[in-house]
């Protein structure tokens, strides 16, 4: 239970994450508070959009969606059941493979890097990794 809280709250965190990318991206934040150029022009990049939709959407999605999982999963008549382990696992797998191709692009492709997709990143690896113990675990 205290892996799926965990996941609860750094899907939370990464939610507030890509809502503020979010904003951003509508225009409704002037600036990124990054500390360098590199955040803005890795969001405003061509790379900063996936099938028409900006990334920092993705984020939104896939955080709010992993959030409502994991909070689920937290309610009592949930915490043994392993379908929600294993559904966590698979959602955070694929927003770790969308992460690391994001993070391919920003080193290999722009070379610049984004602070805010790094600590995006440490997120959802963070989940992949306690949702992957879960599934490892017989108990």
């Amino acid at each position: 239970m205290r892996r799926r809280q965990a996941i609860v709250l750094l899907a939370l965190v990464g939610l507030l994450l890509a809502l503020y990318l979010s904003l951003y991206k509508l225009g409704l934040i002037g600036t990124l508070q990054c500390g360098t150029g590199s955040c803005e022009y890795v969001q405003t990049s061509r790379y900063a959009e996936v099938l028409g939709m900006p990334v920092a959407f993705y984020g939104v999605v896939g955080y709010a969606v992993l959030f409502v999982v994991g909070l689920a999963g937290v309610q009592p008549r949930l915490v043994t059941d392993r379908r929600v382990t294993v559904l966590l696992a698979a959602l955070s797998s694929l927003g770790l493979a969308f992460t690391l191709y994001l993070t391919y692009i920003e080193l290999f492709v722009l070379h610049a890097v984004c602070r805010w997709c790094v600590v995006s990143a440490v997120i959802i690896a963070a989940i992949w990794a306690l949702s992957m113990w879960g599934v490892r675990r017989t108990d």
